[in-house]
């Protein structure tokens, strides 16, 4: 039952920058011992909405309560101070610091006396310990994993005391076995009565963790409902305004012939032989529990894993040589899921980052003036959103990223496309665009590879699907008409597949 009263409430709140509106009349509510998930597209409004009720930004209109007291904050401290305590993507440690060091930064005690390091590492140890988390308040912040990181982030709250815990995203970078200690960490906090604000895009954590969902569209409130009261395919429509299967294009009507036939692969992270087909115009996926093989297929396929044996046979000519280097020249183009990490040069423009590929393959005295006309004219096909091809990567937002990764390999003439996680954080709304990309990539008579830990999406964007566990492709299925419940079953260990 969910309480009267809220302990949070936001009312009216409404925030321009210049001429732009990125929040008219939002309101929002947070009850002590709930987890509210806050959904919307890119430029929804969600992080303005949150940089609000951190302090980072100040409204032009409306209000904030927290216990029936109106708030007004004019510095991210007093945010803080006030027991609200914002987890950001961008953490803000100094990994030159310790734990203990960290935590008390900008903190004083009793009277605004200096903390002396015992009282600081005893209460570190506390505050930890609150958690559940064992990790030494010496030890150096850098030191520390992404996920651990994190925790002392979080930590800072505890010490604060806060009543409210805003998270941003929090596990785009996280391992699987982080994300289940993050989970528990937060059931834990909203057992304790925090109020959870939670903003992902990943659609299957929304539904796993959280009580209440919130909906924003343009920068204004949609609707809030309790997250047993609805499913994906309302939740998306409420965010864009169009039904979940819209969002994909149509399969290909009748896939060509065979273009990229592997036969008894192997290498040293894939020790079982695997073979499979990708036709002209097709997309297929791969399906399966995660940490089953997925990742190194795709990297054995682009040669990062070099093979041990086997063959590969592109468009009827057997590719020579085991290195990422002649899968490149071959045609095989390779889009990984860390797009930031391995699949973007951050500080330099999209022209550079598009030709990257073709330079490669075709050698440098390709970069002609003709090259840079050839990545406007696929910055206009995929809808690229940039002034021009000199603009900076690193300012464009993920979907665009996703863009340039997919737009260098259509400049470099790639005829397979190896492609990782695709829609790995991006919004609903580029989702589709991407779709719509690979769609039309593979429909000029090239093949897609795809892997994704989302099943619905696999299910929508594909032609085929195979099912891989433990190392094995144990499966293959038509993904029209598949359904979740049947992959499941394949993937899982206890149940033998009838389709392979």
């Amino acid at each position: 039952m969910v309480a009267a009263t809220p302990l949070i409430q936001v009312e009216g709140l409404s925030k321009s920058f210049g001429p732009v509106k990125a929040l008219r009349d939002m309101q929002l509510v947070g009850h002590a011992g709930k987890v509210h998930a806050v959904m919307g597209e890119n430029g929804a409004g969600k992080s303005t909405l949150m940089k609000l009720l951190s302090g980072v930004f100040r409204p032009d209109a409306g209000t904030i309560r927290l216990r029936g007291e109106t708030l007004q904050f004019n510095h991210p401290s007093d945010a803080h101070h006030a027991g609200i305590s914002t987890i950001f993507q961008e953490f803000s440690l100094l990994p030159n610091l310790s734990v203990a060091e960290n935590l008390f930064l900008g903190r004083t005690g009793e009277n605004g006396r200096a903390v002396g390091r015992g009282e600081m590492k005893a209460r570190t140890v506390a505050a930890l310990a609150a958690l559940d988390l064992r990790i030494d308040p010496d030890r150096r912040v850098g030191a520390l994993s992404v996920g651990q990181q994190q925790m002392i982030e979080i930590a800072k709250g505890v010490l604060a005391d806060a009543s409210v815990f805003i998270f941003d995203e929090p596990t785009a970078a996280l391992a699987s076995h982080e994300v289940e200690t993050l989970f528990a960490l937060i059931r834990r906090l909203a057992g304790e009565g925090k109020v959870i604000f939670y903003i992902s895009h990943r659609l299957s954590e929304i539904f796993a963790i959280c009580d209440d969902i919130t909906i924003m569209k343009d920068g204004a409130f949609v609707r809030c409902v309790p997250a047993a009261e609805t499913n994906v395919d309302e939740v998306i429509q409420g965010m864009v305004g169009r039904p979940i299967e819209e969002l994909f294009e149509p399969r290909a009507a009748q896939p060509g012939p065979v273009l990229l036939a592997a036969k008894d692969l192997r290498g040293e992270a894939s020790p079982h032989p695997l073979s499979l087909e990708i036709r002209e115009g097709e997309i297929v996926g791969i399906a399966g529990l995660e940490g089953q093989g997925q990742q190194e297929l795709m990297r054995l396929l682009a040669g990062f894993d070099k093979a041990d044996g086997g063959s590969l046979v592109l468009g009827g000519d057997a590719i020579e040589g085991r290195s990422a280097r002649r899968r490149m020249a071959a045609g095989i183009g390779f889009v990984p899921e860390s797009r930031k990490d391995d699949g973007l040069f951050l500080s330099l423009d999209i022209g550079a980052n598009m030709a990257t590929a073709a330079i490669a393959r075709r050698g440098l005295l390709s970069w002609v003036p003709g090259m840079r006309q050839q990545v406007g004219g696929i910055m206009k096909d995929l809808a690229v959103k940039a002034p021009n091809a000199r603009t900076a990567v690193v300012d464009l937002s993920g979907g665009n990223q996703q863009k340039v990764v997919l737009g260098r390999w259509l400049l470099a003439g790639a005829r397979i496309l190896l492609c990782e996680e695709p829609t790995r954080g991006v919004d609903v709304g580029a989702k589709r665009e991407i779709y719509r990309q690979l769609r039309q990539f593979a429909a000029g008579g090239r093949g897609i590879l795809v892997t994704s830990r989302e099943l619905p999406e696999l299910i929508g964007l594909c032609d085929r699907l195979l099912v891989i566990r433990d190392g094995r492709i144990v499966a293959e299925v038509p993904a029209e008409g598949a359904t979740e419940s049947e992959l499941l079953r394949a993937a899982l260990p206890a149940v033998e597949s009838q389709a392979a």
